[in-house]
């Protein structure tokens, strides 16, 4: 498995009880942050490049510091922020951060949360979110045609900006409400820090936007909020009681965190907003119509900690789809067989896959064929043995098979670019001399970038897309590309025509394509693949229908634009290089 990079975790608390309750009660000043750091620390696997915090004190006179953010990077940056966190930075409102940049863009500048000064409290703004925005060019048009001048380009300080902006007019309505009053001076600030509402900042912000993004805040003047895109294609999760009001990117975190059932805590609907007031009360708003469920079903194969307990079982239930293509993979030779999975995140595909077998009467032999090493350091400059200690990340459990006697089944929980299964894995597995590979993967065929928040590969860097462009060489069909290519330049917005390149072909004609490209010039064993099927992924995670990766159905019309444009790039690129020779 070759790792993908997911934007991003997100973690809020807010303390409903005056601060001395909690130190009190359980016997420290950190009680917030204490939480905080545990739902980071549980979220790690959802951001290693860098990590944020923010706070807000309610309560602070005038000349004093009341809203208090640490960035760090790097895979301890964690550890890193809170070794900084000091008793005057306590307060009310707590929001973390864990970043994956799926930009390409990297430094201290890019890590979350994002903050907006102003003198006036409720103008204050802090940002953070697991969102990546498709039509951020339209939105930066929108920003300037007004006269701003955001710093950076980026859909991150370019939300920051629009949703300041829009915060700022709320504040302004609200002085003029507070004048008309007949208020002055202090009143005035606190009537509106009292009465700021942030659904119509969130109404007024979200409108402009296309794209998946869990999107959080918080004001200086004690607001705070989550909102979730209306497909909702990325997740969050809430839980509500008389002490706290609390938010994560997934279930488990909440549970482990504060010893919670799985019943007790809610998903923020597609659309719909978590909003606490200053006050501490606490509602949901529909900021945005929901449209069409397109929760992505990445996050069920991968991306989520599967101690999730619906995750868990899907995971398994994706195993189970695949045994019958499997035992056909293998001609039903189950007693030469033996079983295994890519750590780690395949393990609980495995324990399905494996029971799959073993409802229909098979005794399967199972081993752990293969395991993951720590991260080499590839401390030599010469690239050619830098890569040879790169394919040795991975190593195998020596005598786990009787060699040229047992098939290798081994289930991964997806296959990208199937650069680490050229360089590494079909390497080092075919030192055990296994009669056959049977390479699975719990997922269907990648075909499509994400767009969305994912850091997948660009779309000529896909093993099916290249391999499903070789078989159009190989039969001659290069005005199926002149015709896509085409419709893409003259219909960007109103369907995927990129698909149309994979429609000639079977996914088992793409599959042993595939596996041509990715075969080692010096490797011994066959090796078949075997890709879950779309209706297999369905079946197992029925809630979560956004298959854009695999089928090209993209719910937004930023993701179609994109993949569209990203197919011109290139071909003009074969154009151009071809052009050149």
């Amino acid at each position: 498995m070759e790792q993908l990079k997911h934007e991003c975790g997100v973690a809020m608390i807010r303390l409903l009880k005056p601060l001395d309750y909690y130190e009190k009660k359980y016997g420290t000043w950190a009680y917030g942050f204490n939480k905080l750091y545990l739902m980071m620390e549980k979220q790690h696997n959802r951001g290693q490049e860098g990590a944020g915090i923010a706070s807000v004190s309610l309560n602070t006179e005038p000349g004093r510091e009341y809203m208090f953010r640490e960035k760090a990077e790097g895979k301890t940056a964690i550890t890193e922020i809170f070794s900084r966190v000091t008793e005057e930075m306590k307060g009310e409102l707590l929001m973390g951060h864990l970043r994956y940049s799926t930009t390409g863009k990297s430094g201290l500048t890019f890590v979350h949360p994002f903050l907006r000064r102003n003198n006036w409290r409720a103008k204050n703004l802090c940002l953070c979110g697991n969102f990546n925005m498709t039509n951020i060019d339209e939105v930066f048009q929108f920003l300037t045609a007004q006269g701003q001048s955001p710093r950076i380009y980026g859909d991150s300080y370019i939300t920051l900006e629009l949703m300041g902006h829009r915060l700022d007019r709320e504040v302004e309505r609200l002085y003029d409400e507070a004048k008309q009053k007949g208020l002055e001076g202090i009143d005035i600030t606190r009537y509106i820090d009292e009465h700021v509402e942030m659904a119509n900042v969130l109404r007024t912000t979200m409108e402009h936007y296309d794209g998946g993004y869990v999107m959080c805040g918080l004001t200086g003047s004690g607001e705070m909020f989550s909102v979730r895109d209306p497909w909702g294609i990325r997740p969050a999760f809430y839980y509500r009681d008389e002490e706290i009001v609390a938010l994560a990117s997934e279930r488990p975190v909440l549970q482990t965190t504060f010893d919670l059932n799985a019943e007790d805590i809610c998903e923020l609907k597609p659309g719909e907003a978590l909003i606490v007031r200053k006050n501490g009360e606490s509602r949901l708003e529909q900021i945005m119509p929901a449209q069409k469920l397109s929760a992505c079903s990445f996050e069920r194969i991968y991306f989520s900690r599967g101690s999730d307990c619906d995750i868990y079982q899907e995971r398994k239930r994706l195993g189970v789809q695949l045994t019958p293509a499997i035992l056909k993979a293998i001609d039903g030779d189950v007693e030469n067989t033996v079983f295994s999975y890519i750590p780690n995140t395949a393990e609980v595909a495995y324990y399905g896959m494996t029971d799959g077998f073993r409802q229909q009467g098979y005794n399967v032999r199972t081993e752990k064929v293969v395991w993951k090493d720590i991260k080499m350091r590839t401390f030599i400059a010469d690239n050619s043995e830098r890569n040879d200690l790169a394919a040795h990340v991975y190593d195998i459990s020596y005598g786990s098979l009787r060699p040229n006697v047992d098939n290798l089944v081994i289930i991964d929980d997806s296959i990208v670019r199937g650069t680490t299964l050229r360089e590494s894995i079909f390497k080092i597995l075919d030192r055990l001399h296994p009669k056959k590979i049977v390479m699975v993967s719990s997922s269907p065929q990648i075909r499509y970038p994400d767009y969305y928040g994912i850091d997948m590969a660009r779309l000529e860097e896909f093993c099916a897309f290249r391999a499903t462009m070789a078989l159009i060489e190989e039969r001659g069909l290069w005005q199926l590309v002149n015709d896509v290519y085409l419709a893409c330049k003259r219909d960007p917005n109103s369907e995927n025509h990129v698909r149309a390149l994979y429609e000639p072909f079977t996914v088992e004609e793409i599959n042993h394509k595939i596996v041509e490209m990715l075969r080692p010039a010096d490797m011994k064993a066959p090796i078949e693949l075997v890709f879950q099927s779309i209706e297999g992924l369905h079946e197992a995670c029925p809630n979560h229908p956004g298959d854009w990766y695999f089928t090209g159905r993209y719910p937004t019309p930023g993701g179609t634009r994109l993949v569209n444009q990203a197919f011109v790039n290139y071909v003009e690129k074969i154009y151009n290089h071809r052009n050149k020779n």
